[in-house]
This record gives C-alpha cells, structure tokens and sequence, in this order.
C-alpha cells in the first residue's frame, strides 16, 4: 500500500484568524464550523490557478494559525500525468525517504499561495462564513420550531404593520396577520412569540415564521406555567382561539383526582391570571374534555348553560342544543363569537335553539 509522506510549507494568515475568532465572540460560530467552507475555497482558487486538475490539499491549524497547501503525488518511475504523478528523482527532493508507488506532499509555494487567496479566495470564504451563519441560524430556529421565544420589538412598517423582532441574533418579520388584533406594539417591548414554522430559504438565510395570534402560543404559555401540563398529568385536548378577545381550551386527565380546570385556573386565578396578563386581557375559558360528544358539547358553550344536546349526525358532525331562553345570547356571544370558538373546539355543527322555541328579537 502507497503511503503518504509529508512536506510542507505554511501560509501566514494572521488577519483572516483574527476575523475567525470575531466570528466566534461575536457571532457565537465555532471555527471549525468554518474549516471545510475555507479550506475548499482555498482549494478551488489555488486549483484554478494551477490549472484545475492538480490534487490539492488545504489543512487548517487553528492552534498555530496556519494553512498548510500541497499537491498530493503519486511516485513513479514513467510519468503520464503530470498533474498527478512524480519522478523518483524529483520525490526525494521533497522526502529522502520516498519510493515508487508512494504518494508525496509537495509544498505550494508560500508567496504565490497568498497570492491566490487574496486575489481569489476572499469571496468564496466570505460567502462560506455566510452561508455557515445562515446553517447555524437555520439548527437554532430548527431546535425552537413549535416552541414560545422571547423576541425584542425592533421596529414597526408603519405602511404595513409588519413588526421586526430581534429572537436571539437573529431578526424575523411578524406579519400584520400574525399579529394580536387590539394588541400596540413599541419598539423596545419584549414579547413572547410562537415559532410556527421554520424553512431554509434560498436566499437571505432561513424562512421563519413566527406568531402572536396562533393557538398554540396560548398551549405552549400553559405548559409553561401549569407544571402538572408540562409533566403530562393534565392533556390539553383541543383549543380554539380568536387572538385578542376570547381562547377556549379543553383540558382533561385520566387521574380521577385531578382536577383538570381547577389546576389550569391556580389558586385564586394565579396561573391563568398570568397568561391572561401576558395575552393583553385575552379572555380564556377552560372547560373540561368529554369523549361524550354530548357532554363535551355543553362543555364547550361555557359560561352558558345548556339545557339538552341532540345528535343529529354523526356524518358530518350536527347537533341541535337547547338552552335557557335567558342562556340564548350568552350561549352565541357576541357577534356569534362564543359558539363559532365552541365548534372549533369540539368540530361539532352547533345549532342553537332557545327552550321556549321562540328566539325573539
């Protein structure tokens, strides 16, 4: 088996060290994140220069800040490829020790490789240090994706409503839509956003998107303050929300002695009382789940109370409910808000009837 004998000379690149390791302070990227990028792009220059078909090895020494550059060939006694092959006369030159069929480092010239870097290889390794940014932004966002943030107002479209948010190191765009409908946003305020979905991007680093009005924030915000939630004792079941006014959500446990609703609430409101605080007054039902539709259904179209529930189909999904003639507005809402949250929450079509069959005006 051929083996590899070493000769070498180094590159001083004390600048571009430097500039690596203000990356890693101030950018939180490790170099050797950067290694592969750097290294090929000093291959690909160098190689370009020397005509492309050379076989050439870029090493990085990160403890003594160095590049270390050679073309790696093979010795032999007839050469045909000059790009790749050497004569032993010529090996030895580089390693005493040399002999056919080994492979020989030789060393590129330290004034024309520096050369090559700074003419050539400063764009492709600024567009490595880019593109490595964007890989680690893309794994942080990856690693919170379904999850709340913490994200600093950095400023308001005034033309759109668009908000841009500071989430880590990184600035992310919260669309006007996504946002709490009533809710003021102030550069400076610290707010909490759910991570709906992250992709990577074609251009411009990864796509996140990122939301104040969707449900899940309003779960995640629950995991976090009901510790019985977070361990899995309570299960939240279904949840419905209209972002800004009114969240209905479904809690449930197989423990009979646990009271699902009772330990979303808190002592006197506490933990829910947080969450409504941290949601601007957001008003928040929770009723408990029921695998009985009937029941569920009743549940769900708290604070009202129903006086019966009629299946009428089970597909699709129909039932008639009737309730207390005094129930009837509280029952709909206003502007039908609380059965439309009720029908999100169980997927039941509900039809509500008043007990006297007479709706007035």
């Amino acid at each position: 088996m051929a083996k590899s004998v070493k000769a070498s000379k180094k590159v001083d690149t004390k600048e571009l060290f430097e500039a690596l390791r203000l990356l890693e302070s101030e950018k939180g990227i490790p170099q050797d994140v950067l290694a592969n990028r750097i290294t090929n792009a000093i291959v690909t220059a160098v190689k370009k220069d020397f005509g492309g078909r050379d076989v050439i090895t870029c090493k990085i020494d990160f403890e003594k800040e160095k590049f270390i550059l050679f073309a790696r060939k093979l010795v032999v006694e007839e050469v045909t490829d000059v790009y790749t092959e050497i004569l032993l006369e010529e090996a030895v030159t580089y390693s005493k020790r040399a002999t056919v069929g080994d492979f020989v480092e030789i060393p590129i010239n330290s004034r024309i490789c520096g050369r090559i870097i700074a003419q050539n290889a400063k764009q492709i390794i600024r567009q490595g240090i880019s593109d490595a940014e964007k890989g680690q932004t893309l794994a942080e966002f990856q690693d919170k994706n379904r999850e709340i943030v913490s994200a600093k107002v950095m400023g308001i479209d005034a033309r759109t409503g668009n908000a841009t948010l500071l989430v880590g190191k990184s600035e992310v765009i919260l669309p006007k839509t996504e946002q709490v409908e009533g809710e003021t946003l102030n550069i400076g305020d610290m707010v909490k956003v759910y991570i709906v979905g992250v992709k990577e991007g074609e251009k411009g680093g990864p796509r996140v998107m990122i939301s104040r009005s969707h449900p899940n924030l309003v779960k995640r915000l629950f995991e976090m303050e009901v510790p019985e939630i977070f361990d899995g004792t309570i299960v939240i079941k279904a949840i419905s929300r209209q972002a800004g006014s009114r969240t209905k959500m479904a809690v449930w446990s197989e423990n009979p002695d646990i009271d699902a609703v009772g330990s979303c609430i808190g002592p006197r409101g506490a933990r829910v009382g947080n969450i409504v605080e941290e949601l601007g007054g957001e008003k928040i039902d929770i009723v408990k789940y029921s695998e009985d539709p009937a029941t569920f259904i009743s549940e769900a179209l708290s604070p009202a109370k129903v006086v019966g529930v009629e299946i009428i189909s089970e597909e699709p999904k129909v039932c008639k409910v009737t309730v207390p003639d005094s129930q009837l507005s509280l029952a709909i809402g206003n502007k039908g808000q609380n059965a439309r949250l009720a029908v999100k929450l169980t997927g039941w079509k509900i039809d509500i009837h008043p007990e006297s069959g007479f709706y007035g005006e």
